[in-house]
C-alpha cells in the first residue's frame, strides 16, 4: 500500500473564506479607486467564481456584463494593472485581521507538522495573497510550513486545468497516489483528479450546491472537538472532526 506523504491544500474557500468578504470585496474598492462604475455584489460574484483567475474574471465580466464599456487599446495592461491594485486592498483586509482560516484548518497543519507530514499549496490566487494570508493567520513563519507552492500564473493553464497540481507535485518529487488534496469547488476538485489526487472537499456557501461526485469525502468543513463536521458525502466512521487519522484512513481506501 502507498503511503501518505503530503497534503495538498487549495486557498480561497479552502483555507478560508475569503471570496465573499475579501477577494470580492478587494475587487470592488479597486474599480472604486480607478474611478470604474463596476460593482460586483455577492450574487454577481458566486456566478463570476466559475471563472479561475482575477484577471481572467474581469475579462469575463466584461465580456458577459459590460460589452457597452469603452476599453482601452491595451485592455491586457489595463486589467493586469487594475488586478495589481486589487491585491493591494485584499492584502490590506489580512492585515486588518478581517478573514480567519476556516475551522480545523489551523488545528490538521499542526497535526500535521507534528507527524512530519509534508504540506503544500495548490492555488490560482497571487502568491502575494497565498503570503499575505498565511503571515496574517499562522504569523510569519506561516509560509514556511509548506514545503511547495504554486501559485497564480506559475502554470499557463489555470484550474480545472490539472497544471497547478503537476507542478505542485513536481516540486515535491510525489507520484500523486501519496498525496492528499483539499479543495473547496467543482474546478478545483476536476483540477486535482485530473492530475490524479484524492480529493476531499469541504463546501462554502458559494460552492455548496456544486457537484462534486468524484470527491472521496465533501464535509460542511474540517472541524473541531467543540465544533463537529457534517458529513454531505463520503464515509468517516465515528470521527467528527477531520484529523490525520481520517486522513490516512480515506487515502487507504480504494
Amino acid at each position: 500500500m502507498t503511503e501518505l506523504c503530503a497534503l495538498i491544500f487549495d486557498v480561497d474557500g479552502t483555507l478560508a473564506d475569503t471570496e465573499r468578504d475579501g477577494h470580492r470585496v478587494a475587487f470592488n474598492r479597486a474599480f472604486k479607486e480607478a474611478g470604474l462604475d463596476w460593482d460586483w455584489p455577492v450574487e454577481l460574484y458566486g456566478k463570476l467564481l466559475k471563472v479561475t483567475g482575477g484577471k481572467e474574471r474581469m475579462l469575463f465580466y466584461l465580456d458577459q456584463y459590460r460589452p457597452d464599456w469603452q476599453r482601452p487599446a491595451d485592455i491586457k495592461a489595463f486589467i493586469a494593472g487594475l488586478h495589481a491594485a486589487k491585491t493591494q486592498h485584499y492584502t490590506q483586509l489580512l492585515a486588518e485581521g478581517a478573514i480567519p482560516l476556516r475551522p480545523g484548518v489551523k488545528r490538521l497543519l499542526l497535526e500535521a507538522r507534528e507527524q512530519g507530514m509534508r504540506l503544500a499549496i495548490a492555488t490560482t490566487t497571487t502568491p502575494a495573497n497565498v503570503t499575505a494570508l498565511l503571515e496574517s493567520t499562522l504569523g510569519q513563519e506561516g509560509l514556511g510550513w509548506f514545503e511547495a507552492i504554486g501559485a497564480g500564473d506559475i502554470v499557463p493553464a489555470k484550474k480545472p486545468a490539472p497544471d497547478i497540481y503537476h507542478y505542485v507535485l513536481q516540486q515535491l518529487r510525489l507520484h500523486p497516489a501519496q498525496c492528499l488534496a483539499f479543495e473547496d469547488s467543482d474546478n478545483g476538485l476536476k483540477s486535482a483528479v485530473q492530475a490524479g489526487l484524492k480529493t476531499v472537499v469541504t463546501v462554502n456557501d458559494y460552492t455548496q450546491n456544486q457537484d462534486f461526485t468524484d470527491a472521496i469525502l465533501v464535509l460542511d468543513h474540517l472541524g473541531n472537538g467543540d465544533q463537529p463536521f457534517t458529513v454531505l458525502a463520503g464515509q468517516v466512521g465515528w470521527t467528527t472532526y477531520f484529523d490525520m487519522s481520517l486522513a490516512r484512513g480515506l487515502h487507504a481506501k480504494k
